[in-house]
């Protein structure tokens, strides 16, 4: 039996990286054993390696700059080289974006990082939706004033909501605040955000300004990223997406000598385990035809597979993915604006709208069994996620889904007038509790009530009498599980 490899973690800054680096890296993959590639969520490069080969690893990606890491079980972690920047310049020229933040922005922040962080830093544009806005520790917000910035900070992984810093941050001082933010929380983890304000502003100057208005939050409407899509001045971008996250080396080294053959400087990595080539001039793009035509590439998968966030490496969530996107394709159902997540362990920071959970109670011994959860107005930046169903069977999942899914194109008739609230400084609105039966999931709202077994409209759940069946498949009222709707 072959001896499992921990993962190398190589760290790609902001998810830019140049063809010949990525070449070199994928040198490295190679050495190792391997014929492919992967991509984690935080942009960053992963494959199996030896940690014995540590030495020869340094010597091959030494001239790349960048910096690496094993996985956690190798203990073989070096000083401040614990993760990796996501940044959104995967979507300037392909996406709306804040009018100021273009691409040489975004080079000289990421620039100014001179070191390694150990909490994970997020330089976003609010107005794409493709780059979470709050997926890091650090997550510095691009305003409309220019080159200023919001701060909104974590201090875990938790899915609770971040706290804002209280002034705007000029980009110049966004990699010396990052640095004194977690030298300060490294020191002292439990001080509140007004001491860790103290402490950062006694020890390093800011150049910062009183926000004029609070962070608008947008509409997460998740776009179609993959395939050959043309841009302004007479550019194209292609988006690639592999199915099982494991990139042919032989591929991807061809696309790589392609964009020097081309020209083509920047390769982009998204957080859902796919890569952007922008840039592509009109006069190209047959040779980027003739080279998906050469390997067979699938250029236009559905929306369906592109929206999912699983973790790497995970092959139960792997399969599950496979088995609800076949289910839901057969079903002829659009997901279209919806990203999901497959979560099988207790931890795990949630970026997407809706959750497939693995219920953890479930013995190892029973069928597995799955809560449903999604997050409000199904925008993943509000940090608040609300069940739709708990502990239902894998063969239910799809219908569930599907139910989820007419839920949230219903909801998107107020979409606009959400998009145009602050995310700070206005309260959500109260949930209105209601109930659902968890055999056929359909809904008790206190507002109609149940005329036909005599219940008026006002009556809450919690009143009924304990004989209450459900109208629809007469489970007891023991079988309604609460459920939170706007």
């Amino acid at each position: 039996m072959s001896k499992i490899l921990p993962l190398l973690r190589v760290f790609v800054k902001g998810g830019v990286i140049s063809p010949a680096d990525l070449l070199r890296i994928m040198d490295v993959s190679e050495k190792a054993g391997n014929s492919y590639i992967m991509f984690g969520s935080r942009q960053d490069i992963l494959f199996p390696a030896n940690p014995e080969e540590k030495e020869s690893i340094h010597n091959l990606l030494e001239e790349t700059s960048l910096e690496y890491s094993f996985t956690e079980s190798t203990k073989l972690k070096t000083p401040l080289q614990e993760e990796n920047i996501v940044s959104s310049y995967v979507a300037v020229n392909i996406m709306d974006t804040t009018w100021w933040l273009k691409e040489d922005v975004y080079h000289y922040v990421l620039d100014s990082f001179d070191y390694q962080p150990v909490f994970k830093v997020n330089i976003i544009d609010p107005i794409q939706s493709l780059v979470p806005l709050f997926t890091g520790h650090l997550n510095f917000i691009a305003s409309r004033k220019e080159h200023y910035w919001y701060l909104f900070i974590r201090k875990d992984d938790s899915n609770e909501a971040p706290e804002q810093w209280p002034e705007l941050i000029h980009g110049n001082d966004i990699a010396k605040v990052a640095r004194q933010i977690e030298r300060s929380l490294l020191e002292s983890p439990g001080m509140s955000l007004d001491q860790l304000i103290q402490k950062v502003t006694d020890e390093i100057k800011i150049h910062s300004l009183q926000p004029e208005e609070e962070l608008r939050m947008p509409t997460a409407l998740f776009p179609y990223y993959e395939g050959l899509n043309s841009t302004l001045s007479n550019l194209f971008w292609l988006g690639l997406y592999w199915r099982n996250n494991k990139f042919d080396i032989d591929f991807l080294s061809a696309a790589c000598r392609l964009c020097q053959q081309t020209n083509v400087g920047k390769i982009s990595i998204t957080p859902w385990k796919s890569f952007v080539i922008k840039g592509i001039r009109s006069k190209d793009r047959i040779l980027w035809e003739k080279l998906m035509g050469r390997f067979g590439l699938n250029l236009r998968h559905s929306s369906l597979e592109l929206n999912w966030h699983l973790p790497v490496m995970d092959k139960e969530a792997l399969e599950l993915k496979r088995y609800l996107v076949r289910e839901l394709d057969q079903q002829d159902i659009s997901t279209h604006g919806l990203t999901f997540t497959i979560k099988n362990t207790e931890r795990m920071l949630l970026f997407t709208s809706v959750v497939i959970e693995k219920e953890m109670s479930t013995s190892s011994q029973q069928k597995p069994l799955y809560n449903i959860l999604y997050a409000r107005k199904f925008n993943p930046n509000h940090s608040e996620y609300f069940p739709f169903a708990r502990k239902a069977e894998k063969s239910r999942l799809p219908d569930l889904l599907i139910k989820l899914s007419k839920l949230y194109f219903r909801e998107l008739e107020g979409a606009e007038e959400e998009s145009n609230k602050f995310f700070s400084g206005s309260e959500p609105p109260e949930p209105v509790p209601s109930y659902q039966c968890s055999v056929c999931m359909t809904i008790y709202d206190k507002k109609y009530g149940d005329p036909e077994a005599g219940v008026k409209p006002g009556t809450p759940f919690e009143e009924l009498s304990e004989e209450y069946v459900c109208p629809l498949c007469t489970s007891t009222k023991e079988s309604f599980i609460p459920v939170a709707e706007y």
